[in-house]
């Protein structure tokens, strides 16, 4: 019995071929695809457990497949991996809902260990339902929040990030708190990127409710979610 079948979106069969031996040996079973046309085909056949995917294809961007794939498919979790290692395309990955980055050279049992981690974490059932704020429902089953009766469209960090506010109405979280809540590797996180995500998720709060802003910046300490009045 498998693991789970991990989609291999990478060009360079050398590398392609170490990734999916690793993961075979490992249990998963795995399906390598050169190109992002390939992968988004496969995608929409397959049932995928998780997708590692290449930045430098040869006929789209890996960032740009990423939005594709998330948008067939908004549970897929996605592992980079590439050659660019900078901070810049770190964050940018990261932002775009990746839930983990993996720059070459890597070690295949490393590779391999950062896809079970993630997958653990996408698939922990929640032990209580929390108790939502009163302009919000959280359907944690289909990984779905309303606001305001609303379906909001998140990327599974914002979902992350936003239950978290949700839980507990008023109470300040960190930027380092937030980080070790919804992402796999809170190192691969940065402050500004906790910024960036809440600031996408307060323009999809406003497009709903355009004169509520229900999460409050708290200067030099962090951001909560405000207590219904």
């Amino acid at each position: 019995m498998t693991a789970g079948t991990v989609l291999v979106v990478e060009d360079e069969p050398a590398i392609a071929d170490t990734v999916v031996y690793a993961l075979t040996t490992d249990g998963f079973a795995a399906q390598w695809v050169a190109t992002g046309e390939a992968a988004l085909a496969a995608a929409a056949a397959t049932a995928f457990a998780l997708a590692i995917v290449d930045i430098g294809l040869p006929d789209v961007n890996g960032f740009d497949l990423c939005r594709r794939l998330q948008a067939a498919r908004p549970s897929l979790p996605v592992i980079f991996l590439t050659a660019r290692s900078g901070e810049i395309d770190r964050v940018v990955g990261l932002e775009l809902g990746a839930d983990d980055y993996v720059a070459k050279p890597f070690s295949p049992r490393e590779l391999v260990a950062r896809v079970r981690t993630v997958l653990r974490r996408v698939q922990r059932p929640a032990a209580v339902a929390p108790e939502p704020a009163a302009p919000f429902e959280v359907d944690d089953e289909r990984k779905l929040i309303r606001y305001r009766g609303a379906p909001l469209d998140l990327s599974r960090i914002e979902y992350r990030l936003l239950k978290v506010l949700i839980e507990r109405p008023g109470r300040v979280y960190s930027r380092d708190e937030l980080m070790t809540r919804a992402w796999d590797d809170p190192a691969a996180a940065f402050d500004r990127t906790v910024d960036a995500h809440v600031k996408t998720l307060r323009a999809k709060l406003r497009a709903v409710a355009p004169d509520d802003d229900p999460i409050v910046t708290h200067r030099g300490l962090g951001y909560s979610l405000r207590e219904a009045r």
